[in-house]
């Protein structure tokens, strides 16, 4: 495999770093799901956590980065697990966290920022125009900005999810990625490709949110004007071109789903696996359920990688009666 920014012998170092919590997470096959799918499916479950994603392994990394090197605060842009879990990890460090966010980021992620008593600011626009004013207050109060994807430590802290998979999974075929800005899919890209290289890695993006799909397909980056997806926590525009690089190293295809499959996803999830998971979490289930010629007979692993929801937006995309299939789970 070529070089990414990436290196095996430090994702393993930052399994003593990131706090326990976040590590070894479930890793199970569904068998409820597979008559619907007709493939063997395994689940990787990284929302059993204080912040209910995936980003604590990094920001855990991130955090620990700064407190040592004497650093009292941080800013990052976020559509909200991010922002919870860099105010998680550094609300355990005495480090000061400010999250940029858009007025229309999902509501429960922004409580729960508020609730880590991080500093939360809200801007009129998308997700690159809470990076844009991300970087202007580090800029002006020269304090550090965490940059998702881009800083190394959130795509290592992410790769432990890799080692996870390859150390422990029994024989798989396919691993399904959850693709955004990068991080999770060039992290754990990069330690199956190193550790286990005949395993296919895909990466699944919305329709409407397409631009590192469409850059990963043109070997360039690709911006758009806009996205329109339920997906938030994937829903970026500009890709970051260094992140880009290593996405093409490590990873063997990327499609695109529809959101009426996303959310077919969350419902099966919901239904078969008694999961509540967040649209970036189903898109797994997703790309399945589009063509499932393509699986037909594989052991395919999808990483489980949110369940930060505003339960009432959740009840009206699943057409679910509140107080009733939710709250009686068993």
């Amino acid at each position: 495999m070529q070089k990414t920014r990436l290196d095996t012998a430090r994702i393993r170092a930052a399994r003593r770093v990131i706090n326990p919590v976040f590590l070894d997470t479930p890793l199970y096959r569904c068998e409820a799901l597979e008559p619907g799918l007709g493939c063997t499916v395994s689940i990787k479950l990284e929302t059993a956590n204080p912040v209910r994603s995936f980003k604590g392994r990094g920001t855990e990394l991130v955090a620990s980065l700064l407190a040592g090197n004497g650093s009292q605060a941080a800013v990052c842009a976020s559509a909200g697990n991010l922002g919870q879990a860099l105010a998680w990890s550094g609300r355990g460090r005495g480090l000061d966290v400010t999250v940029v966010a858009s007025r229309f980021a999902t509501r429960a992620k922004l409580d729960r920022i508020r609730a880590l008593r991080a500093t939360l600011e809200l801007v009129d626009g998308d997700h690159e125009l809470a990076r844009e004013r991300a970087a202007a207050i580090a800029r002006y109060e020269g304090i550090r900005l965490v940059e998702d994807s881009l800083d190394i430590e959130t795509c290592e802290g992410a790769a432990t999810i890799g080692l996870e998979l390859v150390d422990r999974a029994p024989s798989f075929d396919t691993v399904l990625v959850a693709l955004g800005g990068g991080a999770l899919a060039t992290g754990v890209g990069h330690v199956v490709k190193a550790m286990a290289p005949e395993v296919e890695v895909i990466c699944v993006q919305p329709l409407g949110a397409p631009a590192m799909t469409y850059s990963w397909r043109e070997r360039r980056v690709v911006t758009t004007e806009s996205t329109d997806t339920i997906a938030d926590g994937v829903a970026g525009r500009h890709p970051i071109p260094a992140v880009l690089d290593d996405l093409l190293l490590v990873t063997d295809d990327a499609v695109l789903v529809r959101e009426a499959s996303i959310i077919a996803g969350m419902r099966m999830l919901l239904d078969h696996a008694g999961l509540i998971v967040e649209p970036s979490a189903a898109l797994g289930i997703a790309a399945i359920l589009e063509a499932p010629d393509r699986f037909a007979g594989r052991h395919v692993v999808t990483i489980v990688c949110g369940s930060n929801v505003d339960m009432g937006t959740y009840h009206r995309l699943l057409d679910v009666a509140p107080g009733h299939d939710l709250d009686n789970l068993s």
